[in-house]
């Protein structure tokens, strides 16, 4: 886990299966132990980056959807109006 793409300041270009499977791999570097304190708070100060990260995209996710939705719904609100509008004409 010491190669350039797990690096701390590379997290923030990364999609989220990205970002979740890297922090799948340092969960399991950090229980399988084995590490100098070090090493295993270098990982740990990954792992909370990632786990940010992963936060982040999901809220925005999140945050797309409503809006999707929001806007789907004033859609079909407007199209409900029209036709009760014509109608009665």
């Amino acid at each position: 886990m010491s190669n350039a793409k797990n690096k701390p300041g590379n997290n923030d270009e990364l999609s989220f299966e990205q970002a979740y499977s890297r922090l799948e791999e340092t969960v399991n570097a950090l229980e399988e132990g084995g590490l100098s304190l070090a090493e295993a708070t270098r990982l740990f100060e990954d792992g909370m980056r990632l786990a940010r990260l992963c936060g982040e995209l999901l809220s925005s996710a999140e945050m797309k959807i409503t809006r999707l939705q929001t806007a789907f719904g004033e859609q079909m609100r407007l199209l409900t109006e029209e036709k009760e509008e014509s109608a009665e004409d």
